[in-house]
């Protein structure tokens, strides 16, 4: 997302649609939102509006890195290497979201592939369980999702024909 404000009326004229456009993309119900400590997200209007959604709104610790690492990690392997590291000015936000909801992020759940882990009891430990990540694990997020038990009872109504666009029969 680009181009959040921090005053209340960029918040009500750019964060929040934001939100509610990255929210409708999924294709099926969105239970939690996890954010940062960063007050362009802790506030009562998003609060509100994820209250509304039925949406459980959780955020980080103060001075916790740990807690967002997989959202930092695709920071790095997508946003800063699709994006760099320079600041957005707001002029061009919508621009960028555009680019995003239009092409970004269909290309990385319905295209790019992922590796998802594979649990296996850890012989050095024993009641532990290690996570391995094999090539043949690897796959894209809708196919991840499609491969789930029951994937079909979680999916958003109408969300089918956005996935058949991305998604060809195999």
């Amino acid at each position: 997302m680009a181009g959040g404000g921090h005053r209340a009326d960029d918040l009500e004229a750019h964060l929040l649609p934001v939100i509610e456009q990255m929210l409708a993309q999924f294709p099926f119900l969105i239970l939690g939102f996890h954010a940062d400590n960063g007050s362009e997200y802790v506030n009562h209007r998003v609060a509100a509006m994820l209250e509304k959604l039925r949406i459980e709104f959780t955020r980080s610790r103060p001075r916790r890195s740990n807690d967002n690492g997989l959202a930092e990690t695709k920071n790095g392997a997508v946003v800063r290497r699709v994006f760099g590291y320079e600041h957005i000015p707001q002029r061009h936000a919508g621009r960028f979201n555009t680019f995003c909801a239009e092409y970004l992020n269909p290309f990385l759940n319905f295209h790019r592939p992922c590796l998802f882990s594979t649990d296996k009891p850890d012989p050095k430990k024993p009641g532990r369980i290690k996570r391995v990540y094999r090539a043949k694990d690897a796959m894209t997020p809708l196919d991840k999702l499609a491969s789930l038990p029951e994937a079909h009872t979680f999916m958003r109504e109408g969300s089918r024909s956005n996935i058949c666009r991305h998604w060809p029969r195999r």
